[in-house]
């Protein structure tokens, strides 16, 4: 079966850190532009990172610009977002996603062809 499964999310106080993995199944990642995407409670989803399919360039959402770091590993198939110095406004459901195609690289949004359903980020004191 096809799919992405997230990991890490949970409650953590401004300033903390958290890290997100992805999981892929069914396919391999190394074939794959790969994102992190965030939506908040009653927000539209926002493009937070990306990465192309040798992890070698990345780019970021000015938002977490600083804060966040996109990596993975593709002998596991797994997709990393490393989170520091989080704020409240952070807090969101966050999911991995495959590029559907590079049109706008490297500035997101991007086209997504396949998502996770997702791991909850709280970020709160």
């Amino acid at each position: 079966q096809v799919q992405l499964v997230e990991s890490g999310g949970g409650l953590v106080q401004p300033g903390g850190s958290l890290r997100l993995a992805c999981v892929a199944s069914g396919f391999t990642i190394n074939s794959w532009y790969m994102s992190w995407v965030r939506q908040a409670p009653g927000k539209g989803p926002e493009w937070v990172s990306a990465d192309n399919t040798g992890g070698t360039v990345t780019t970021y959402a000015d938002s977490v610009k600083g804060r966040f770091t996109i990596s993975r590993d593709n002998a596991k198939n797994m997709l990393y977002l490393q989170m520091n110095n989080l704020k409240p406004e952070d807090t969101a459901l966050y999911y991995c996603a495959t590029l559907r195609d590079t049109k706008n690289w490297p500035n997101g949004p991007f086209n997504y062809n396949l998502r996770g359903l997702g791991t909850q980020v709280t970020v709160s004191g």
